[in-house]
């Protein structure tokens, strides 16, 4: 299933110039689900992705970005093959970005190109790591989320009976129903063992929240996205498989945005991020059936990690055969981890 998101800045007069051509060119596709996101911040731009008024994320991914492209709150101008198509996509650039959709192919997304591991256990085949709004699932979600960052600690059953009991369920049937989305994770006894991006024991990736907590990360890319989805500076320390290597990241709230602030800063310079998946056959006690992605705990976050250099994440690759992958460069990493996650605690109504 195709989830389609338009971001608009308040009031965007090409908004509706957008929804007419989408809804020709999902004619005859009415399982396609579309919601609107106003952006009015360029913060709030960098987290969603959106490099422009409009901007059409599909299964989370803007198929229209420029190579480099910043993200914006600024008017937004389309051309395709035969020239300019004024303030949206033609139905025909539209139609054909749905059918690479459909058909698996990824589009790319500003400098970078998101690897296709994304579209799986890492994206939830593609659906992203946004919860429902129905069912109290988002209220939960979110909750389990702020209270990590609150106190480094998963919250006490009473307080998701709390949240959960506006919808009419429990706390532990809303859980239940996380869980089985992969939107975090329970162990036997319904404890939490993930909540994406973080890790209720120590890992290999500590993060310290400005003015918060210190949490660990379920894997590279989760400390990554930390900062944009609780819009506070972040500081990674983690250590480099097989030799221990410290690898220091400082990620601010607001990273590369003009009048933000400032880079991400990584020591060593030359650290990178190694982003792998092992065959669920191979580590998953619960397998899936085989059109839903395995948990993202099981089969991809041991085996996304910092690296000191290309080099070393390399010969990491190579020693680990049944790990599928790519090295991504800094700012690959980032962007991905702020596309996963800078949406998480966004409000909604």
């Amino acid at each position: 299933m195709l989830e389609l998101t338009v971001l608009t800045v308040p009031d965007c007069p090409n908004e509706a110039i957008l929804l007419e051509r989408l809804d020709q060119a999902l004619d005859g596709h009415p399982e396609v689900r579309i919601t609107t996101q106003v952006i009015d911040t360029e913060a709030d731009a960098a987290r969603w992705g959106m490099h422009g008024s409009p901007t059409l994320l599909i299964n989370g991914v803007d198929a229209f970005a420029a190579q480099g492209a910043p993200a914006s709150v600024s008017c937004r101008l389309y051309r395709d093959e035969a020239g300019p198509t004024g303030g949206a996509p033609s139905v025909a650039a539209l139609r054909e970005a749905l059918g690479e959709a459909r058909s698996g192919a990824l589009p790319q997304v500003a400098d970078s190109v998101i690897p296709a591991v994304l579209a799986q256990a890492a994206g939830r085949g593609g659906r992203g790591r946004v919860a429902p709004v129905e069912g109290g699932l988002r209220a939960v979600h979110q909750r389990v989320l702020r209270s990590f960052a609150e106190t480094g600690r998963p919250p006490a059953p009473a307080d998701l009976d709390e949240v959960a009991m506006v919808y009419g369920r429990s706390g532990a049937v809303v859980m239940a129903d996380l869980h089985t989305a992969d939107l975090l994770r329970l162990d036997a006894g319904d404890a939490i063992i993930a909540a994406y991006p973080f890790s209720p024991v120590p890992t290999r990736h500590r993060v310290q929240i400005d003015d918060g907590p210190q949490v660990h990360a379920m894997c590279a890319v989760d400390a990554l996205g930390m900062a944009a989805m609780l819009g506070r500076d972040v500081t990674i320390n983690a250590t480099e498989p097989g030799t221990g290597h410290p690898i220091t990241v400082t990620v601010p709230a607001h990273a590369n945005i003009p009048g933000g602030g400032g880079p991400v800063v990584w020591a060593p310079e030359s650290a990178v991020v190694f982003y792998g998946q092992q065959e669920a056959a191979a580590c998953c006690a619960d397998p899936q059936p085989e059109d839903v992605a395995p948990a993202a705990a099981e089969v991809c976050c041991d085996c996304i990690n910092f690296f000191t250099t290309p080099a070393a994440a390399q010969a990491w690759s190579q020693a680990h055969p049944h790990i599928t992958g790519q090295v991504l460069a800094q700012r690959q990493a980032w962007q991905i981890g702020v596309h996963i996650f800078g949406p998480l605690l966004q409000p909604f109504v």
